[in-house]
């Protein structure tokens, strides 16, 4: 049912350079140029003109035609022939496909509510248009279940939003003028690859840069320290750099007095957080903890730039509180290249409210969060009415959601209608009753915020859609007609959804112009440059009292997410209360939790993110696939040896939730305790029938709702050998 296109050799075609936009869930927003001849992309590459992408992409987008012409690429609308999770799908009409979905709901809402449905999405895409809030307006107006979506950052947005307020901070290009840089829980060469130079140029400088991250990554490699440290402690190695910067006097006492609230409660707060405790909890030496915080505080303008690794365990809110609290602690904020770098995305003024209609939604329309999609699924939340629809785009929930097997379970059963729209047939979409083609991005119209720089960048179009394939916006266009939704916002063209994208009238978008944006493929939002951007010099923090809240207001509501997370205006959870002042929250699956927990698995698992994948996109893709290797565990000599494993073994890592098979691979850079596992790899190209999300648990962090991969403790046993392949 699919078709291969080879892109045809260069002769003399008529040839074209489209401008666009790379669409992934990245940092990064790289301007592209792509090269079209005779209505077939030929090139791909970052613009040289675009200050931040320099004429560069990463590896994970520098060959995007491999994923536009991959021969398995979704291109007609199939219903499923066979059994579930089976693949077997026949092809059937566009006009097929939208009657049976709209029927199906029509007939699950008559049955048992419209809640009984429920979308599932994320950032497979990052345009406005096509991405996060492409399918809420729909799903809002047809009444169903609100899926709350917390799978990145949500914890670590509320903890800064509470600090110092939705603000962009640090400039990352103003980067080149810190004297000290500190990154936390970020692998910037492989996650934030453009972001590198501007530190490059930094140490060119003289600035130090440390990295602290429980393994020696390629960008700890590369800094002029790693401090390696235990999972889910960040919060203490953090809190008691405030108690060495506050006992000895290191302060900027004038920026403290002038621009933060609550520093007497802190004080009082962080003398409990000495480096000796802290110490004993991250396994950092007392020393280092010291050297640290003095060269942090004295070397002006210091910066910090914070992962999204840093909010994934129990305390992972509070950690990002007390990173946000630093920066004022000691006057970081006085000049270009000094405070913290999280997401600059909130310099932007998107108008997230036109794209997602909140408003649209019933009051008291319950709410599920993706990561407990497996429990929804299967009864153990015991929902009133059950979910008996389930609509997938731009996610692979299979891959990314925790508790694979029981959400494996779910997507089985035969009573449960299941729609994807997607480019491949992923591990979700083999489990779907019908599966729709949807557009890559050299097929589609989009306009793109970023939330790694300050410059939109535009998409256009530069092929016609391959197949049958179209674009999320005609999707849910298709779907509405169908379901009789006749209010204007369900007709909005894609150019009409532009206009509507972004405040055009906000002082940052001054000169900005979605003509001009077509034509040069980019804007720098109207901000003081790189060299002068110093945001909070004088304050002017974002947050009710105008300050760095040590002790927070906003915490006095309770936890909540913030609206990009979950829609509507119950964002606060009453009865969960939020202490103001930062403070340590111990991860739950370790020995001092749950002694006889860890005495089963006594082996801490992380995570993070991989070099040649987008969480599980490109994880089909064969180059992608070469640069990345198999799915591999990664364990410290003294672990493995313990266990008689050795590098190449095929072994077994599982916990009380699941069991996956790896290979093994003995490496020191990580520390004893602590495997790696890199996200991303799909469950057809496993060597056992589960991945990693089988592992991990559905417990929140304390802020947010966010994740909390990295709480994760397991046992690993060696299977086979490579001279032995017969697996247990």
């Amino acid at each position: 049912m699919t078709e291969l296109i080879d892109p045809p050799t260069a002769t003399e075609t008529t040839e074209l350079k489209v401008l666009g936009a790379c669409p992934q869930d990245c940092p990064d927003t790289c301007a592209m140029v792509v090269t079209v001849q005779d209505g077939v992309a030929v090139d791909v590459a970052g613009s040289k003109e675009m200050p931040f992408t320099d004429g560069g992409l990463c590896v994970k987008v520098d060959n995007y035609l491999d994923r536009v012409y991959h021969p398995d690429r979704l291109l007609h609308p199939m219903r499923r022939s066979g059994p579930k999770g089976s693949g077997e799908f026949e092809q059937i009409t566009w006009d097929e496909a939208i009657d049976e979905i709209a029927t199906r709901f029509q007939q699950t809402i008559a049955e048992h509510g419209a809640e009984a449905i429920m979308p599932v999405s994320y950032l497979g895409t990052q345009g406005i248009l096509n991405g996060l809030n492409v399918g809420d307006p729909f799903f809002n107006n047809l009444g169903a279940t609100v899926a709350e979506r917390t799978y990145c950052d949500a914890g670590s947005c509320t903890a800064y939003a509470m600090t110092i307020g939705d603000t962009a901070g640090v400039d990352p290009e103003s980067m080149v003028h810190s004297k000290f840089i500190l990154i936390w829980a970020a692998n910037i060469q492989s996650t934030n690859l453009h972001l590198w130079p501007y530190i490059r140029e930094a140490m060119k400088r003289g600035a130090k840069v440390v990295v602290v991250d429980p393994v020696r990554t390629r960008t700890a490699k590369a800094a002029t320290q790693h401090i390696p440290i235990r999972p889910g402690t960040d919060g203490a190695l953090a809190l008691a750099m405030m108690h060495v910067i506050i006992a000895e006097g290191l302060t900027d006492d004038e920026y403290v007095a002038a621009h933060t609230v609550g520093y007497d409660e802190l004080v009082e707060r962080v003398q409990q957080y000495t480096p000796e405790w802290a110490s004993a909890e991250t396994g950092i030496d007392v020393e280092t903890i010291r050297t640290l915080a003095r060269e942090y505080a004295t070397s002006q303008p210091s910066v910090i730039r914070i992962g999204v690794a840093v909010e994934r365990h129990a305390g992972g809110g509070q950690t990002v509180r007390t990173l946000s609290c630093l920066p004022a602690l000691v006057g970081a904020w006085r000049n270009p290249g000094g405070g913290i770098l999280q997401l600059p995305l909130w310099a932007f003024p998107v108008n997230w409210g036109a794209m997602m209609h909140p408003e649209l939604i019933t009051p008291g329309t319950r709410v599920v969060n993706q990561f407990l999609l497996g429990q929804a699924l299967t009864g153990a939340m015991q929902l009133d009415p059950p979910l008996k629809a389930l609509m997938v785009y731009n996610s692979n929930p299979v891959v990314v959601c925790p508790d694979q097997d029981e959400l494996i379970e779910g997507l089985s059963r035969e009573d449960l209608f299941t729609v994807v729209s997607d480019h491949f047939l992923t591990d979700t979409a083999r489990y779907a009753d019908i599966v729709l083609p949807a557009t890559t991005q050299l097929e589609q119209e989009d306009i793109m915020f970023s939330w790694g720089h300050l410059f939109v960048t535009y998409n256009n179009p530069s092929i016609e859609p391959r197949g049958e394939a179209v674009p999320n916006t005609e999707l849910f266009r298709r779907l509405a007609a169908a379901m009789g939704m006749d209010d204007p916002v369900f007709r909005r063209t894609d150019t009409e959804m532009i206009a509507e994208a972004f405040d055009w009238t906000a002082p940052a978008m001054e000169g900005i112009t979605v003509e001009g944006l077509k034509e040069k493929g980019w804007a720098r939002l109207n901000l003081p440059g790189p060299d002068e951007y110093a945001p909070h010099r004088d304050g002017n923090f974002r947050t009710p009292s105008g300050k760095t809240e040590f002790l927070s207001s906003a915490a006095a509501a309770g936890n909540f997410v913030v609206p990009l997370f979950r829609q509507g205006s119950n964002d606060h959870q009453p009865g969960q209360e939020v202490d103001p002042l930062p403070h340590y929250i111990a991860p739950r699956e370790s020995s001092a939790a749950d002694a006889e927990l860890a005495a089963r698995y006594p082996l801490n698992l992380i995570s993070p993110k991989a070099h040649a994948f987008i969480n599980s996109s490109y994880g089909n893709i064969e180059r992608h696939q070469k640069v990345q290797k198999p799915a591999t565990l990664i364990m410290n000599p003294a672990d493995a040896e313990s266990r008689g494993i050795e590098s190449g073994d095929v072994v077994r890592a599982f916990n009380d939730r699941g069991s996956v098979t790896l290979l093994a691979k003995v490496d020191d850079a990580t520390i004893s305790g602590v495997t790696v596992c890199h996200l991303g790899h799909w469950r057809t190209d496993s060597l056992g029938v589960s991945t990693l999300s089988s592992l991990n648990p559905t417990r929140f962090a304390d802020l947010g709702n966010a994740p909390t991969f990295s709480d994760t403790l397991i046992q690993v046993e060696r299977v086979s050998s490579p001279e032995d392949p017969t697996t247990a």
